[in-house]
């Protein structure tokens, strides 16, 4: 099964642990889409710099802090993952909330190990 995945907080840079899942995502063979500041390009997948209706996502990975999630919200709610994973450093508790009160399921989880142990 392809796990559709949205890396939200993509960046161009290669140090940055999204460029790596990106990467990583698609060496996995999982079909990638990815939004961020600045538009561009990381092992063919494009990053987005507007907020598009993604169809048939499965999980939503997100690479910004939590006072930068905010403004995604509602953009997150809308595109109906059956998953959001938390990578270390985007814990937020008032996201989980959100998510619980909409029934989708999230993870406390870095999807580079995910990835790297099969876990996906």
């Amino acid at each position: 099964m392809n796990k559709k995945t949205l890396v939200l907080g993509a960046s161009l840079n290669p140090s940055k642990y999204s460029n790596f899942a990106i990467q990583k995502l698609v060496n996995n063979a999982v079909e990638t889409v990815a939004f961020g500041l600045k538009s561009g390009k990381v092992s063919d997948v494009t990053i987005n710099t507007e907020m598009l209706p993604f169809d048939d996502l499965h999980t939503v990975t997100l690479y910004l802090n939590p006072k930068n999630q905010q403004a995604y919200y509602n953009y997150i709610i809308s595109l109906k993952p059956k998953r959001v994973i938390f990578n270390p450093g985007t814990e937020n508790p008032e996201l989980y909330t959100i998510l619980n009160e909409n029934n989708i399921p999230f993870e406390i989880a870095c999807t580079l190990v995910l990835l790297s142990t099969n876990q996906y």
